[in-house]
């Protein structure tokens, strides 16, 4: 065997070694390629059904999220109108104590009025009395006679009308 064997090219094992060269990749692509491609294509099914599913759920949490600012605003309105209607109804009733209680000084003042007008006429006439009586005896003392009931009723009606102007 010469050098020249070992470097040379024989034309029946280089149409082999293209044959198995080609057989191998019908074998690899056939047996290897296609399994690994049917695996890598379920895996890209599974990622994109975990995708879609995220984005379900992504749309549900933010359709929740809506949904809950909607009620806690709603819930915020409601308490702001519940405080509005408390303050109306306390306004309202604070009105309503300060007519009742008006009315009722009012009321306390004009009996206060009549009682005090009705204790003035009281002590007009026991006045009067008192200095009737005392006039007819001053009267009776200065007279040194007796006075008639006609002329005692005179007598203390000029001296009230006296006082009466005086005062």
């Amino acid at each position: 065997m010469g050098v020249q064997e070992l470097v040379g090219i024989v034309p029946w094992t280089f149409i082999a070694q293209i044959l198995n060269l080609f057989i191998q990749m019908y074998l690899i692509k056939r047996f290897l390629f296609k399994p690994v491609n049917a695996m890598l294509e379920k895996r890209k099914a599974a990622a994109d059904a975990q995708i879609q599913d995220a984005a379900k759920a992504k749309e549900e949490a933010l359709a929740l999220k809506s949904e809950y600012e909607q009620s806690m605003q709603e819930a915020r309105s409601k308490a702001n109108e519940i405080v509005n209607n408390a303050q109306r109804t306390a306004a309202l009733k604070s009105e309503e104590m300060l007519k009742e209680a008006s009315q009722q000084a009012v009321a306390i003042k004009a009996k206060a009025e009549s009682d005090i007008e009705q204790e003035k006429r009281k002590a007009i006439n026991e006045v009067k009395n008192e200095i009737g009586g005392m006039a007819v005896e001053i009267a009776g003392k200065v007279i040194e006679r007796e006075v008639s009931e006609e002329d005692h009723a005179k007598l203390i009606d000029q001296f009230i009308a006296n006082v009466g102007e005086a005062s």
